[in-house]
């Protein structure tokens, strides 16, 4: 009888929480001392909102698709539904600012309610908006776990709803487990908040949405080019906008503003329609589609900030490529069928592929950046298809077959085709089906057989693009940051375990899959054979890496990187080929990128070996310096900490604290910043789940960067140059006793360290300075969780 008791009363309090939940009293209103001037948002609130709310409200990963980088966001509201969601049947009706919909009527019908709406008035103000503010203020100790792109977060519509969420958790007022507003900045947006939370008055509004007449010369001159009339100008156009419809546009005009490329209905000189498809390539629905230059008044937040500079030279570029070469066929407009435009190698097939190719070339770090930066990779199920650390190489066109003979490309043009001529709403059967995966292993095999007939004696350097330009990229590097990414030019950090080697068809696969073609509001099915068909590319990347290696290295090298997978299962089987090469080492792989590096890239890309973390063949992990008298002591104690297997990486990994930003506050006042990025070793990356089980700590390691890298810090270091003996030992010796925790709480900002928003303060005008036209608000949705 005793258990049956306490189990009743275990029922009865959970049903007295349950009913306690569910007839919370709404929060009563915030009394605001009322403000005695005017308070203006585009000059005083909008920069308070930037530094301390939009640092987590941006882009598609918004709390409760709440975003605060511009009015608009910020009058449209939140919403209940999640745009990530990977158990979604159906796709999701897009909701994207500034195209799916226009007014605050529209954005209402589509569910998204007011956080700056007030019942009261006077001195008094209810908002959501305030009361979350309010309740961190008379809250202000963080505690527990936050993670706000996963937590249950009720996403609130009205005051009732928010009582109850706050009595269920009565530590997560806003900012989101990190320090409260001051008052006097709680004081500023509360006077906002009830004199009525009124925008840009006319002429700001004015200023944020028109270019300045610098720029609007520069957008008049490339409208004009792209909007000719005549097929091979239609063409270009269309393929340009393909390709550049994510780019932040800067014109070299001396201002500080970006542009978009988008498709209106509307010709220049007159007001822009916006043409609102979910895709670049979706049918327009006109007979005449005119490609436009829209000002980007949000404010730049960096993990969606990819910027391609538009000068003359760029434009003369376009013209030597696009318009004076002899094109393939007559040039000609295509239709926008499904099936047809999701496949560029059938609707450009008419455009020279050395054009197209030389193109991407001339654009590879924005290129590579999409599919790194874009909506496809947010979050560990997108990435866990891709290593922590590797770097890409490009096949030069004059040496790329695929390019030198169109013919085949069009031959095996069916086997190129790709998951994303589905749609959105892909059925479950057909993304497991693997039939474009097997596709694309067809075309692999083709394209095999091709090089050994054409290039028997094998491949050498020359085949590898060294740059043309100063600007050129043909060395990249990419980090995985746990759940999201970053790309950089050069050779960064040590020799990585894969390298890819990328030619056109691959290329153009990759962006078209993951980034012209991906919908972010698509179904599980879309997303899941998105995420297969990545498997066969990254390897035929991989492989085609291998093939400029010895034909007895290729496989065993192949199965290093993929432990515990039977490679005949992909369908791997190294190219028969012999090496052009002759190699002098028995580690070609390091031999070949030296050679690459070191001799054949153009020199004046300034590419070269990362100084910090780079070894040599035969040079070891130093042993941490006894004393540190000098900043080569402090390289040397960067790089002794960068081995595999330190007890620090292990311990950052367990936070899932991939990386860190390191504030060096120099004795002669000046400052050194640093990222350490650690870099998880995975057996394999080729399987969706259990990708915990196939990591290996012993062979983590870690890079120490100089300057700032990556959009989302995990955690941030603040530690004076007496003190850095003490931290190099700290971590060089971590065991993770509370003694050693303890002492690293001197040096690291806890999310709930009341030196928060200081630290985050100065890395981010840091960051401004160091990168003015690249950078942009780093993100904090995936800051450490845990606040202490």
């Amino acid at each position: 009888m005793r258990p049956a008791r306490t189990l009743s009363r275990c029922a009865a309090l959970l049903l007295t929480l349950v009913l306690a939940g569910c007839f919370a009293k709404p929060l009563p209103p915030v009394v605001v001392p009322l403000p005695t001037r005017q308070i203006d948002y585009q000059k005083e609130v909008k920069p308070l909102l930037d530094k301390r709310c939009t640092v987590c409200h941006s882009c598609y990963n918004s709390p409760c698709q709440l975003k605060l980088d511009s009015f608009e966001g910020l009058d449209r509201g939140a919403s209940k539904q999640a745009v990530y969601n990977g158990t979604r049947l159906h796709t999701m009706e897009p909701t994207r600012l500034f195209v799916d919909a226009q007014t605050t009527g529209q954005w209402r019908t589509k569910g998204f309610s007011s956080v700056t709406g007030s019942t009261v008035s006077g001195n008094l103000n209810d908002s959501l908006m305030i009361q979350m503010l309010a309740h961190k203020i008379k809250n202000p100790k963080s505690s527990g776990d936050y993670h706000p792109e996963a937590d249950d977060l009720t996403c609130a519509k009205d005051q009732d709803e928010l009582g109850s969420y706050l009595a269920k958790h009565p530590n997560r007022g806003m900012p989101f487990g990190f320090p409260p507003l001051r008052q006097d900045e709680f004081n500023l947006i509360a006077g906002w908040l009830v004199q009525g939370a009124k925008g840009p008055d006319a002429a700001q509004q004015q200023e944020l949405t028109l270019p300045k007449a610098a720029d609007a010369r520069a957008v008049a001159q490339w409208e004009t080019f792209l909007n000719q009339d005549g097929p091979k100008h239609g063409m270009t156009a269309r393929y340009l906008y393909e390709h550049l419809f994510l780019a932040h546009l800067k014109f070299a005009t001396g201002t500080s503003e970006f542009f978009e490329l988008v498709r209106s209905r509307t010709p220049p000189g007159t007001p822009l329609e916006l043409i609102p498809s979910v895709r670049p390539y979706d049918d327009p629905g006109v007979a005449r589609v005119y490609y436009r230059f829209r000002k980007i008044h949000s404010t730049i937040v960096h993990k969606t900030h990819m910027v391609v500079g538009l000068d003359d030279a760029y434009l003369k570029r376009i013209q030597e490529l696009f318009i004076q070469p002899e094109w393939l066929q007559t040039p000609h407009l295509m239709g926008y069928e499904p099936q047809l435009s999701a496949n560029p190698f059938l609707v450009y097939e008419q455009i020279p592929p050395r054009s197209r190719y030389q193109f991407l070339l001339d654009n590879a770090k924005y290129i590579i950046m999409t599919f790194i930066h874009g909506p496809v990779c947010k979050g560990q199920i997108a990435l866990n298809v891709i290593d922590d650390h590797f770097w890409v190489m490009f096949m030069d066109p004059a040496h790329d077959l695929m390019v030198t003979y169109p013919g085949f490309v069009r031959l095996h043009s069916d086997t190129l085709r790709m998951p994303i001529e589905r749609g959105s709403d892909m059925g479950i059967f057909s993304a497991v089906s693997d039939r474009y995966s097997k596709g694309a292993l067809t075309f692999y095999q083709a394209r095999q057989n091709f090089y050994a007939a054409h290039h028997y004696a094998g491949l050498g350097y020359e085949a590898i693009w060294k740059g043309n330009r100063p600007a050129d990229a043909p060395l990249l590097t990419v980090y995985r940051h746990f759940d999201n990414a970053s790309v950089h030019k050069g050779a960064l950090g040590n020799l990585p375990k894969t390298l890819w080697v990328i030619d056109y068809p691959l290329l153009e696969r990759i962006y078209y899959a993951l980034v012209a073609g991906f919908d972010v509001y698509g179904n599980v099915a879309h997303q899941l054979s998105l995420r297969l068909y990545m498997d066969t590319l990254r390897m035929e990347g991989e492989s085609y890496f291998l093939d400029f290696l010895p034909a007895d290295k290729r496989q065993e090298l192949m199965q290093s990187w993929y432990l515990g997978l039977d490679l005949k299962k992909v369908e791997y089987y190294p190219s028969p080929r012999p090496a052009r090469i002759t190699f002098a080492t028995n580690d070609p792989k390091r031999e070949f990128v030296e050679q690459l590096v070191d001799k054949h890239l153009l020199p004046a890309t300034g590419i070269a070996f990362d100084p910090i973390n780079y070894l040599r063949a035969g040079a070891s992990y130093p042993k941490l310096p006894e004393k540190l008298r000098s900043m080569g002591d402090y390289l040397l104690a960067f790089r002794s900490l960068a081995r595999p297997g330190m007890p620090f990486i292990a311990m950052i990994n367990d936070y899932n604290a991939n990386l860190a930003y390191l504030r060096i506050r120099l004795n002669n006042g000046k400052d050194l910043v640093h990222s350490v990025v650690i870099n998880r070793w995975h057996d394999n990356v080729a399987f969706l789940f259990g990708e915990d089980g196939r990591l290996d700590p012993a062979r983590d390691d870690a890079d120490f960067i100089p300057g700032l890298i990556g959009s989302y810090p995990n955690y941030f270091f603040d530690v004076a140059e007496y003190d850095l003996p003490d931290f190099f030992q700290l971590l060089s010796n971590f065991k993770g006793t509370p003694e050693d925790l303890a002492r690293l709480k001197k040096y690291g900002i806890n999310r709930a360290d009341d030196r928060f928003w200081d630290s985050y303060d100065w890395f981010q005008k840091r960051f401004d300075q160091e990168s003015p036209v690249n950078g942009g608000l780093l993100d904090l949705n995936r800051y450490y969780y845990q606040a202490d």
